[in-house]
């Protein structure tokens, strides 16, 4: 049995052009997370990303989420995230306070700041400035729900909050629980200076390089009167699991690989050279570059991905929890596996795996 609390999470990606594609892609993921909701996953998380076809749809996330909350009874709901520049605090905390009281109050507030130069171009934001609208927007959202409903302001270069009062309130008191998504070390210590619960990934870094990450985010809670045990971290990692490893391999090595492709070509676009993202390219020309079976043996060699039988499964479970996760965010929907052996997968992790 895992210590680890077993998530999922959604880039919502479409590995096709037409609109039935599309469409029955929103409808699968839906049903997974009401699967989830079943079979005791934790949260199911779905991403903002805006202008990528195919790598993800997940443009409107609260709304995904407002369905699916109305299909599920306990399963926690998580904005993972909400990519807080591109609009005011004002629709941030009424969005999120509304999905939050029609859930029933099982809201996961994650924030972020984005990787995408393509979206701080399309939504007029200057990149260079986008920690600082990052932390100014966070603190403003928080600050309405935390007025409880009385009037507020804020007033600064990129938003105006003038002295109004912001409605509904969230269900959970003061407000939902806070996450902070980063893929370095200078996002991971941004989020333990304010004591927030932290979502990563390994898919950049490789699980030694997070656990030495993840050891300076506890670190600096220590160092900033937080308890370090009090909260979460989360990695999020594309994994399927199947009765054997060469089933598994068959049946999810082609959309992993595709995924990971346009992860890097996506994201992080070829002619951006922010030295923050070097691992990013690193990766896509590994993935590129070799053969199915050498990329897919390094990448699970890092636990960049976990494409595996049960056996591996539980092993790379355990590397994760011993690198200091406290949770663990499934991408079982990945590069356009087939819905049913997403579920098989789902329906196998929790029996064997996480049990």
């Amino acid at each position: 049995m895992t210590s680890l609390r077993i998530s999922l999470g959604y880039e919502l990606e479409v590995r096709g052009r037409s609109r039935e594609v599309e469409q029955q892609a929103f409808h699968n993921v839906i049903d997974q997370v009401v699967l989830g909701d079943r079979l005791g996953f934790d949260t199911a998380w779905f991403v903002e990303h805006h202008f990528t076809r195919g790598f993800s749809h997940s443009s409107a996330p609260d709304l995904v989420l407002a369905a699916a909350s109305q299909r599920t009874e306990r399963i926690h709901l998580g904005l993972g995230v909400v990519l807080l520049p591109f609009q005011s605090p004002i629709r941030t905390a009424e969005r999120v306070a509304t999905l939050d009281v029609i859930s029933g109050g099982r809201v996961e507030f994650g924030t972020g700041r984005g990787a995408s130069p393509l979206e701080y171009q399309a939504f007029r934001k200057p990149f260079e400035k986008s920690r600082q609208i990052w932390e100014d927007s966070l603190e403003a959202t928080l600050a309405i729900w935390r007025a409880d409903g009385e009037p507020i302001s804020r007033s600064n270069e990129f938003f105006e909050i003038p002295d109004v009062a912001v409605y509904p309130r969230p269900a959970q008191v003061p407000h939902p629980p806070v996450w902070v998504a980063s893929t370095s070390l200078e996002g991971y210590l941004a989020a333990a200076k304010h004591g927030y619960n932290l979502l990563g990934m390994t898919m950049l870094k490789g699980i030694d390089d997070v656990a030495e990450d993840i050891a300076a985010y506890r670190q600096c809670l220590a160092d900033n009167g937080f308890d370090p045990d009090s909260r979460r971290v989360a990695l999020m990692i594309p994994w399927f699991v199947a009765e054997t490893r060469e089933q598994a391999f068959e049946t999810a090595a082609d959309p992993v690989l595709w995924y990971i492709r346009r992860q890097v070509n996506l994201v992080t676009p070829p002619d951006y050279y922010d030295a923050r993202h070097a691992t990013h390219r690193v990766l896509g020309q590994l993935a590129a570059g070799m053969p199915p079976e050498e990329a897919m043996a390094t990448l699970r060699e890092h636990h960049m991905v976990v494409v595996d039988d049960v056996e591996g499964s539980r092993k790379a479970a355990a590397r994760i929890a011993e690198a200091g996760a406290t949770d663990l965010i499934l991408q079982a929907q990945v590069g356009g596996l087939a819905h049913e052996h997403v579920c098989e997968s789902m329906r196998l992790f929790m029996a064997e795996v996480a049990k």
